[in-house]
């Protein structure tokens, strides 16, 4: 079945379901097929929900960085209500319903209430505080070691050396991804779509900045984007998030973030619209992490509560620097000319209101002499950005311009590696292109 579908479909080798369910239907043929002696059913159903859960943690960290922790209950609870009794009566229901309605509806109804049972349950085991286990994902390299120690410890008795699986699973479990150096800031500018979110890391610290959009009651870019990538990064607290302003697109994600992660300060220019305790950004505010400094620039209190009251983030070290801007207009950034002048140069510059004609002026521009921008938009994104107009004053100003819509995430540590595509670093095929 695996070379077929392989066959039919050879991108389906990139989805983690393939993965995960031939993975599962292996580690079930390991711990049941050919034993000599038959065990009871309920031996086998326990055997297959150890086998499963085991043989496929490597795999769940690599793509997910979490582990269920009550997946085994979960599946002794549901495998054998929905096997031996749900299938049997729905489908007992169902023949009923045309020969004896009354019954078979009946039926059918006593099913829908068992199964909403089965689903509070299993909604309560996923509540528990320790139903999930999170583990930043171990290098692809662990991932062959993981694997074959899952299987010897799932090995028949009679295999010598069992005990070697426990240590080939030490790598998938002990290699974390580094912080940066004392003195040293990493900055990711995250693809949230036609929002921002980015994530500031120092040897000992993390500063989020921005939780990109919410679109409804079952999407929003802080659970889906912003909390993946903290987790991949081994993070499980913030020391502090900066919401620039109340618009949609950089507040949205704020109630998941404070809702699965500690969060030790929060800042922000709409103090009222966050749930929890919250401290008003405005000029003047400054701390240093680990050697690098952070100065809050603006908001000055005179514009208003729109785009221009936005949070101004200025974070600077021995390495290099970065100007993070939020939202703000040609008003607001007249105002920091003004207030910095020259003290506004740096490195790499978070473009202005994602690049819209009403900011990144020229006098502005002029003043920050960024080497490098970073703009944050969605692909065809309905506003048009970043504007012609804009692209032209940064070109005229040789900063070397980067967006997400067609470099994804952009990760940058000043000092030790420039600006690096996503999609260049880990690129799928649909995004290669042929040669001119």
């Amino acid at each position: 079945a695996l070379l077929a579908v392989g066959l039919y479909d050879p991108t389906a080798v990139l989805a983690a379901g393939f993965w995960l369910s031939y993975g599962a239907v292996a580690l079930i043929m390991l711990v049941i097929a050919g034993r000599l002696r038959p065990a009871g059913w309920w031996t086998d159903l326990c055997k297959i929900n150890w086998a499963t859960s085991l043989g496929l943690a490597p795999l769940l960290l690599i793509f997910f960085q979490q582990v269920s922790l009550v997946s085994p209950l979960a599946n002794l609870l549901a495998v054998p209500t929905i096997g031996f009794v749900m299938t049997p009566v729905c489908l007992a229901g169902a023949f009923l319903l045309g020969l004896v309605p009354p019954i078979g509806e009946f039926v059918l109804r006593w099913s829908a209430t068992l199964l909403e049972w089965i689903w509070w349950c299993l909604q309560k085991l996923s509540d528990l505080p320790w139903a999930q286990w999170q583990h930043p994902a171990p290098p692809l390299w662990t991932l062959p070691f993981a694997l074959t120690g899952a299987v010897l410890l799932l090995a028949p008795k009679g295999i010598p050396a069992r005990w070697l699986g426990l240590v080939l699973l030490v790598p998938a479990l002990t290699v974390f991804p580094q912080p940066p150096d004392e003195g040293h800031f990493r900055l990711t500018l995250l693809d949230v779509g036609q929002a921002l979110s980015l994530v500031l890391q120092t040897h000992r610290h993390t500063l989020v900045f921005d939780t990109g959009a919410k679109f409804g009651q079952n999407f929003d870019a802080g659970e889906a984007v912003v909390e993946p990538f903290l987790r991949q990064q081994g993070l499980n607290a913030i020391d502090m998030l900066v919401v620039s302003h109340g618009d949609n697109d950089h507040i949205g994600g704020a109630g998941s973030i404070l809702r699965d992660f500690a969060v030790g300060q929060i800042l922000s220019s709409v103090p009222e619209m966050l749930t929890r305790p919250t401290e008003p950004c405005h000029s003047g505010q400054s701390w240093e992490w680990d050697g690098v400094r952070f100065d809050i620039l603006s908001p000055f209190g005179t514009l208003g509560n729109g785009n221009n009251n936005s949070c101004v983030l200025r974070v600077s070290s021995p390495q290099g620097s970065a100007l993070l801007t939020g939202d703000i207009e040609r008003s607001a950034e007249r105002l920091l000319v003004e207030q910095d002048g020259e003290a506004l140069k740096t490195d790499i510059l978070i473009a202005p209101h994602h690049g819209s004609k009403t900011s990144s002026s020229q006098d502005f521009l002029d003043v920050v002499k960024p080497a490098y921008v970073f703009i944050p938009v969605g692909y065809l994104n309905r506003y048009h950005f970043p504007s012609p107009e804009v692209l032209k004053r940064y070109q005229e100003i040789h900063a070397k311009v980067m967006d997400s819509a067609n470099s994804g995430s952009i990760i940058v540590e000043p000092g030790v590696f420039p600006p690096e595509s996503y999609r260049q670093t880990h690129g799928k095929y649909w995004n290669a292109r042929g040669v001119e």
